[in-house]
């Protein structure tokens, strides 16, 4: 009779096992389904970029089952408003006089730590200003021998596609440029490897911002699989090893946070439309070559002032107390504004849309359809 138990319970544990098992381990056809999906999402990625970049020709890929943007492969290969909320982080920044505070931080939670925000804007400030940390502003013509300014926009330009894609937070595609700015300032590559930087620096920036960050075997899939895993590991380790493992970096997100707080806290009705649109802005600067010489503060300080312009051309978009916190008047901001206005307008970034695509839909209030004169006013850069 105990043996008999002894059997039962043995079995028992046995299929216990199986259904953990079968429960943690996916069946064939669940991962065929879960494929299936990957292959729809990701089809809207144009293959024609990714061959484009890397030259590769490969086997030809399956053909997506809805249309894929439309990406010139010759510029690749050749040339509500919120209610408005007084929170102890103003005072804060008062009475230290010293500079802007994060929108973040408009909250009681001591977690943000509002009474260290101008420390931790001084600390910012300092550490975009190291050598270390920032790109040569002329590396394509000093450093690279394959590649050109317009690939680098097409390669910034689909890696805004693929943040879109897999919802990945706005700080890991900042990081990754940067990462790909400083690393194309010291190596010279083939553009065939372009696209292979692209994704490694993006799958670094991943694991340092996300939570749940993308697996290697995602970014080889969505270059079609140009790239193996062996490939893409060597490559982090690459960078890894000239950043130093330094991975932390102001980036222009980092400022635009402190001064759209500023902005939004001091304006009588503060809406997420100038959010959304000095977002849109700053991610247009990245598309631009010519903007890696500026610094990031200068940047979201540039783009504060071209979405006031925006919103209100009448009124001059700069005053005291953003120059007081953002620490530039408004002649020093006026190279980069220009560049910035005329991204906005369209004059320059060509056939690059995913970053007017990705801003014309209703959660970000279709910022990207807002019309602006096609001049600033002179007087506007004038220091008062």
């Amino acid at each position: 009779m105990a043996d008999k138990e002894n059997c039962m319970r043995v079995v028992t544990r046995a299929a216990k096992r199986r259904v953990m098992e079968t429960m943690s381990s996916p069946t064939e056809s669940q991962r065929q389904l879960t494929a299936t999906k990957k292959r729809l999402v990701l089809g809207d990625i144009s293959s024609n970029v990714l061959g484009g970049l890397n030259g590769h020709a490969g086997s030809e890929p399956q053909k997506p089952k809805r249309s894929r943007p439309k990406i010139v492969t010759e510029e690749i290969t050749g040339s509500a408003t919120v209610p408005a909320t007084k929170t102890p982080v103003v005072e804060a920044v008062q009475a230290a006089a010293e500079t802007s505070w994060d929108i973040d931080a408009a909250s009681d939670d001591p977690q943000m730590c509002p009474a260290y925000v101008g420390d931790i804007y001084n600390y910012l400030h300092s550490m975009e200003v190291q050598a270390k940390r920032r790109p040569l502003t002329n590396y394509i013509e000093r450093i690279q021998k394959d590649i050109n300014a317009n690939m680098r926009g097409v390669l910034v330009d689909w890696l805004v596609e693929v943040a879109e894609e897999y919802k990945l937070v706005p700080d890991t595609l900042y990081l990754a440029i940067s990462y790909i700015d400083r690393y194309l300032s010291v190596n010279s590559i083939n553009r065939r490897r372009l696209q292979l930087l692209g994704v490694s620096c993006m799958l670094i920036a991943s694991k340092y911002e996300e939570i749940t960050p993308p697996h290697v075997h995602e970014f080889c899939y969505i270059t079609d699989n140009t790239y193996r895993k062996e490939e893409v590991v060597k490559m982090e380790s690459d960078v890894l090893n000239l950043l130093k493992f330094e991975m932390g970096n102001p980036t222009v997100k980092s400022f635009l946070r402190l001064f759209i707080g500023l902005e939004q806290e001091r304006s009588k009705s503060p809406s997420l439309q100038l959010e959304f649109l000095g977002n849109y802005l700053a991610e247009l600067s990245l598309l631009d070559y010519g903007c890696i010489k500026f610094l990031p503060s200068l940047i979201a300080a540039s783009v504060i002032f071209v979405a006031k312009f925006i919103f209100n051309s009448k009124k001059h978009p700069w005053n005291s107390t953003l120059q007081h916190y953002s620490r530039y008047k408004a002649s020093e901001l006026k190279e980069c504004v220009l560049i910035i206005h005329d991204l906005q307008l369209s004059r320059k970034g060509g056939p690059l849309v995913a970053v007017r695509d990705k801003y014309k839909q209703h959660k970000f209030k279709c910022v990207s359809t807002l019309s602006s004169p096609p001049e600033i006013p002179t007087s506007y850069f004038e220091d008062g």
